[in-house]
């Protein structure tokens, strides 16, 4: 008897749906790369927002998170840049995004009339929130006033 060496038919079918089945779980498993992106640099203004905080109280000094975009006169930032006005010169905070890419395609959005956030001297300042959108994607960087602030997780869909 003849004995054929080879795959059969469904031998091949199996291990082509077994391939099929693992590159879509990981296609599924792998974030948007610009989700990943406004998730870090939402992470990194929260973190900004809580030094700049903290320097306003120990400082005893009224510092303002100045939305890009948003210039008041006599400022000298290049396009893009936001900036904590108050904190005397010589503050390490970093006043720009973490990407360069960042500065021109995440925009922010405050609530009507604001052109920034308060953020002391006193330790419990009004609730504020800022929206991050960067392409499709939104992020909501926020506090209640006394509480830190954080990424508000509830907000984080698209609107329709």
């Amino acid at each position: 008897m003849l004995r054929s060496a080879g795959f059969t038919l469904l031998e091949l079918l199996i291990v082509i749906s077994i391939i099929a089945m693992a590159s879509a779980i990981s296609s599924l498993a792998l974030r948007d790369p610009s989700a990943t992106r406004l998730q870090r640099e939402a992470e990194r203004l929260a973190a900004l927002f809580e030094v700049a905080r903290a320097q306003a109280r120990s400082l005893g000094v009224a510092v303002l998170w100045q939305v890009p975009g948003r210039r008041v006169p006599g400022d000298m930032r290049e396009p893009g840049h936001f900036s904590f006005l108050g904190l005397p010169p010589g503050n390490d905070i970093p006043e720009h995004w973490l990407e360069p890419a960042s500065a021109s395609e995440i925009n922010v959005e405050l609530p009507r009339g604001q052109i920034g956030l308060v953020l002391g001297p006193e330790p419990v300042i009004g609730a504020q929130r800022v929206v991050l959108r960067l392409g499709n994607q939104r992020l909501v960087v926020a506090t209640d006033g006394m509480s830190p602030f954080r990424i508000d997780d509830t907000a984080t869909d698209t609107p329709p």
